[in-house]
């Protein structure tokens, strides 16, 4: 699966930092507006110590972990539905993502200027989700004058689009993005097609400095988070710039660095976790001496679905799956000892996928 996470916000409120911290790709971070013009796109390796664990028990050539793709997308300005700033083409980058990371900054510093003069992170979301919600708008009012001719011929689909597009149309026109609305599962199919903006989900990443993440938090993030909970977005508070820092350091010094901090894991490790939740995906593992490696699949996926992840012979001919739990595989270090105790089942093609699972499938093509 390609998980793509779209960053956006306002210029200057640390989204290339972000990028070039998460990515470790050195992009440029200047104090101007739009500054990153073309989307710089980054693929990012999901930290996972089960990974190395697992590798040195299966004396394993490779490890390859989930990954994330961040694009760095230029910052929006008020009025970018209609072409101002570099307008349309930062909302097209949008819609090719899979999700939306809303950097806001709640960090103060007079050497870095605010496109708006001054810290207010809620005025700040509500310029970038205005703008989305507009183009979502226009999009759909465009669909539904085109649409209420087609449906004129009253066939089943044409008349089906053009009522979605007029509840999406009323439910746009109050402020409310698309993502709020209930849709039947029908509706929801047909929704996907059209890559609506305020359709994807999204993380708020509350920037804030070094000093207020070792001390007190800043009154703004808790504004963002009470913003998020009511949008039942997700949120992540970290500094950008501490996490450029980290970028820059072995993983020896990292570990020793976020301990110096009082910090139990990156910001990276909490942003992935959050695409993970936000997205409703886990990761299924397989190991031996060729590689070992950990695969995306949506939560609650069925064995076959998994094995297809791999290849899509693995799930037409699918048979079973020879499944452990990674904790189980631990314990006993050997998966001939497994076996021997019966920690490995055999499931079948109903068996949904756990988080953790080690998995050996079975196929015949």
């Amino acid at each position: 699966m390609t998980l793509s996470i779209g960053i956006v916000g306002l210029p200057n409120v640390g989204k290339s930092t972000l990028f070039n911290a998460v990515t470790n790709s050195g992009v440029e971070a200047e104090n101007y507006p739009f500054c990153t013009i073309e989307p710089n796109k980054g693929i990012v390796p999901i930290p996972d110590p089960r990974l190395e664990k697992l590798g040195a028990l299966s004396n394993t050539d490779k490890i390859i972990n989930a990954t994330i793709e961040f694009v760095d997308i230029a910052g929006l300005v008020k009025g970018a539905a209609n072409g101002e700033g570099l307008g349309n083409q930062f909302l097209t980058n949008i819609r090719q993502t899979s999700a939306i990371c809303h950097v806001c900054r709640c960090f103060s510093d007079d050497n870095i200027t605010h496109v708006h003069g001054n810290i207010d992170p809620l005025y700040d979301i509500d310029i970038i989700n205005s703008e989305l919600l507009l183009a979502d708008l226009q999009q759909v009012e465009k669909m539904r004058d085109a649409q209420q001719k087609k449906a004129k011929s009253n066939k089943k689909e044409e008349v089906a689009l053009l009522s979605l597009l007029n509840k999406l149309y009323d439910h746009l026109s109050t402020e409310n993005p698309v993502r709020t609305i209930q849709l039947s599962e029908t509706e929801e199919k047909l929704c996907k097609q059209y890559q609506f903006l305020t359709a994807k989900k999204v993380i708020y990443v509350a920037n804030i400095s070094e000093d207020e993440l070792m001390n007190k938090l800043p009154k703004s993030v808790e504004k963002v988070k009470e913003y998020a909970n009511n949008m039942n977005d997700q949120v992540v508070v970290i500094s950008a710039k501490i996490e450029q820092e980290l970028s820059q350091l072995e993983p020896d010094e990292k570990k020793e660095y976020l301990a110096e901090l009082g910090l139990e894991q990156s910001g990276l490790d909490q942003l992935s976790k959050a695409c993970f939740k936000l997205l409703g995906l886990q990761t299924f593992l397989t190991t031996g001496k060729k590689e070992t490696r950990a695969w995306t699949i949506p939560s609650g996926s069925l064995a076959p679905q998994a094995a297809g992840v791999i290849h899509t012979d693995f799930e037409k001919g699918f048979i079973r799956a020879n499944i452990i739990n990674y904790l189980d595989f631990i314990k006993v270090e050997n998966l001939k000892v497994a076996k021997e105790k019966g920690l490995v089942r055999q499931e079948g093609r109903d068996y949904i996928m756990q988080e953790g699972d080690i998995v050996e499938f079975l196929f015949n093509v």
